[in-house]
């Protein structure tokens, strides 16, 4: 019989990459898919944030803190440079990126030991357990995938038909 706390450690680790891989991602592109170069550049203003602005901080928090911190590859990042973009990187470009990027997230995940997840790591200079940077990823990914979603609405102005209901139950609809 596996061991309770070993299986809950590598449920955890799967839900994450199930979260990233398969949720986030997925509703990224369909927003991406729904936009133009400009329309993804758009701020409203100087303290907002475009869209593609915030698919490049969300590469540079997953590579820092997935792919460099606990997979121990060397960090690159240069967070101020997610923001301070100003001239458009093409969408596909960007698409390109968001999915190169959560492939390597994915890899550090499924070859991830569960046994590892309360050591600690050095990310962002601070000392973290594997757990809370997993964690903090799938956290992140969620709230700016939240803001993505609501930016893309208010700009293309129609329900991005994520899901199905007419069963009563959610059904995806990614490719529709």
């Amino acid at each position: 019989m596996e061991n309770p706390s070993s299986d809950v450690a590598r449920a955890f680790i799967d839900q994450a990459r199930t979260l990233l891989s398969g949720e986030y991602l997925p509703k990224i592109e369909r927003c991406l898919e729904q936009l133009n170069d400009e329309q993804i550049w758009f701020r409203p203003n100087d303290v907002s944030n475009s869209i593609g602005n915030l698919v490049l901080h969300l590469c540079g928090n997953a590579r820092q803190w997935i792919v460099a911190g606990v997979g121990d590859n060397p960090d690159g990042r240069d967070r101020d440079s997610e923001f301070n973009q100003r001239e458009i990187i093409p969408r596909a470009d960007l698409r390109q990126s968001l999915q190169t990027t959560l492939s390597e997230v994915d890899q550090v995940l499924a070859d991830l030991d569960p046994k590892v997840l309360l050591e600690q790591r050095t990310i962002q200079g601070k000392k973290v357990q594997v757990l809370e940077a997993v964690f903090h990823v799938t956290e992140h990914f969620s709230m700016h995938t939240g803001q993505i979603i609501l930016f893309t609405k208010m700009l293309v102005q129609r329900d991005l038909k994520f899901y199905d209901f007419s069963t009563g139950a959610p059904v995806y609809r990614w490719h529709n």
